[in-house]
């Protein structure tokens, strides 16, 4: 059976982000509850990426150096590669579920058009 793969934003979903992008800094502590629900989906044998627009390179020149910030931030907070999460990425992957305090769901456009008038 093939990983299920569930992608999850890191600002404002993994890091509280309470404050907006500021000077890119990554400043907050976790949110309450996502270290132990990765490390639960992990356990569950679900594929989870952090994707994560700090590794764009249009926001970034240093992508290594910003992948290693989020990278210690993260071990600093006790999240653990293949415990909590499995790969940091800029790149959408494949995924059946992404979770993104941004996000918009899709039903169709004549609802999405009702958020934009």
């Amino acid at each position: 059976m093939k990983q299920k793969v569930i992608c999850i934003d890191f600002d404002g979903v993994i890091h509280q982000y309470s404050k907006g992008w500021q000077d890119g800094t990554i400043y907050d502590p976790p949110m309450e509850g996502a270290k132990e629900e990765l490390e639960r989906l992990v356990s569950k044998d679900y594929k989870v990426i952090i994707l994560t627009t700090r590794l764009n390179p249009e926001v970034n020149d240093d992508i290594n150096l910003e992948k290693n910030k989020i990278s210690k931030w993260l071990s600093d907070n006790g999240f653990q590669r293949g415990v909590h999460y499995h790969d940091i990425t800029a790149v959408k992957p494949i995924a059946g579920i992404y979770i993104d305090d941004r996000a918009l769901r899709f039903t169709n456009w004549k609802d999405i058009s009702k958020y934009f008038l």
